[in-house]
């Protein structure tokens, strides 16, 4: 059980609740925080003073005052207004991931919203109601206004969700459970889709996609390695050391666990003198992936505890301050960061692809992998798929952030357009981790023609696994069936 207080949630507790379905509970004193603080909204209700969202209207709409009998059908219309989203829903895991975001920033108790209403959330995470939520129509900043807008129809009764594999109308499914859906109250609905929960959820998915793709990029390439009769005078840990960057030595010094015992790799001089840079240079590359990868976690962890709507309430009431915390900027550059890092890793795991099977630079290897060179074509075409990938991925890992559209009559003139980045990015992983399997395939082929009984302990023991997947191309067949079992193993 993983206990929400709105401050302390990481990203491998995340993890737990969104892979391995671990409850979640409230903490207590953050209880007291939203008790509180709601009390506060009433209050300024009662007294009829102006607060922005909760008795005027919204964007260019500010100045408009609302009537005390209005300010509950305001919510309501919010919501209704801003469910804009088109597109294919997220997928279940972004879903799940948003309500948990979303009820953990509620619980700093900045935002004025009931219990009750923090409530259903927990509800809807212990058992699995998961909203549908399109993924297309958020600018990134005034919040995920239309993905969070379809999150809280589910809540209110008006949205679809997904339950026991089944999509319902959210309606019928209270009434199956003997709830009554949510009726929002003063700042409720501008509580619930004021925030950066949509590009967070989203990136939380992507960075663990991420950082265990980026794991296996290194018994990958040394499969590689071994295969290509590596230089392993390259990853002495002094060359590593008088650089200096720690991610670089870590994982020079991977390279070197996975390699250890190797009857395959070679020493300076043996073979050849240098190795190329897509093989010599593994810990420089990858290791400035990981550099971006902690860099991203970073930023995510902040944003998952953080205070994301608009306005904030402090000082139990006596300081109401409308703020910008919605806006999406960091998490924006943390996405595109990301997809710089994981489109490299692919980058080169396509050029190590290119050595294994061009007769010119893969060392005495049969053309393209193949047992009846010319007859047959072997893994040609796994590197022309290889090449589309990534050059797919350039174009998607151009900056969304560098692109800002002015909204609300140009009240809100400068957006992050940080879920872009964040669906981008996920785009870019599913392409590398394609790539990556493709560099399984053709490293595994190649050292069984090297001997894979010389493979080092370790990359044997992958050499095994991948056998029991994709058997050996003894002749022409269809490999996007092998392709489709390497990436479904190599996801988390």
């Amino acid at each position: 059980m993983i206990v929400l207080n709105g401050s302390r949630l990481t990203i491998e507790q995340m993890k737990s609740i969104l892979y391995d379905n671990c409850k979640i509970t409230l903490d207590e004193e953050a209880k007291k925080r939203v008790i509180k603080s709601r009390e506060t909204v009433e209050k300024i209700v009662r007294e009829e003073r102006i607060v922005y969202g909760i008795n005027t209207g919204f964007g260019k709409f500010s100045d408009v005052k609302i009537a005390e009998h209005e300010v509950n059908a305001l919510q309501l219309y919010l919501i209704r207004s801003h469910a804009c989203g088109v597109g294919e829903p997220f997928p279940e895991l972004v879903s799940r991931a948003m309500i948990v975001l979303r009820l953990n920033a509620l619980l700093k108790g900045f935002s004025g919203i009931r219990l009750d209403v923090l409530e259903r959330l927990l509800l809807m995470v212990n058992e699995h109601i998961h909203p549908i939520i399109p993924q297309q129509g958020s600018l990134g900043a005034s919040g995920d206004l239309a993905p969070l807008a379809h999150l809280v129809l589910a809540i209110i009764g008006e949205g679809e969700v997904l339950y026991k594999g089944k999509r319902v109308q959210s309606s019928q499914l209270w009434k199956r459970l003997n709830l009554t859906p949510i009726e929002l109250r003063a700042k409720e609905g501008l509580a619930l889709i004021n925030g950066t929960q949509a590009m967070t959820a989203q990136g939380i998915i992507n960075y663990i996609e991420a950082e265990k793709l980026a794991l296996d990029s290194e018994w990958i390439a040394s499969l590689t390695f071994e295969s290509m009769r590596g230089i392993i005078d390259a990853f002495h840990p002094a060359v590593h050391a008088a650089r200096g960057f720690k991610e670089q030595s870590e994982v020079a010094e991977r390279m070197c666990e996975w390699l250890k015992g190797s009857k395959l790799i070679t020493k300076q001089g043996e073979l050849r003198t240098q190795d190329a840079y897509s093989l010599r240079c593994i810990p420089q590359i990858h290791g400035a992936s990981w550099q971006v990868l902690a860099y991203v976690k970073e930023k995510l962890e902040i944003e998952t505890n953080a205070a994301t709507d608009n306005p904030l309430i402090f000082d139990e009431g006596n300081l109401v301050i409308s703020g910008g915390n919605f806006h999406g900027q960091p998490i924006a550059f943390a996405m595109d960061f990301l997809k710089l890092a994981i489109a490299e890793l692919a980058n080169v795991s396509e050029r190590r692809i290119e050595r294994l099977v061009n007769p010119s630079l893969n060392e005495g290897l049969p053309p393209f992998l193949s047992a009846s060179g010319g007859l047959q074509s072997g893994a040609m075409i796994l590197q022309y798929t290889a090449a589309s990938l990534v050059s797919e991925n350039k174009t998607l890992a151009h900056p969304a952030s560098v692109d800002s559209i002015p909204s609300s009559a140009n009240q809100e003139d400068h957006v992050s357009m940080g879920t872009i980045g964040a669906r981008h990015a996920y785009s870019i992983i599913q392409n590398a981790r394609c790539v990556l399997a493709i560099e399984a395939i053709c490293a595994t082929q190649a050292a069984q023609y090297r001997g894979h009984h010389l493979l080092a302990p370790k990359t044997s023991g992958k050499w095994e696994e991948i056998r029991k997947i994709s058997p050996a191309m003894t002749e022409d067949r269809i490999l996007s069936k092998d392709i489709e079992a390497i990436t479904d193993y190599l996801k988390v």
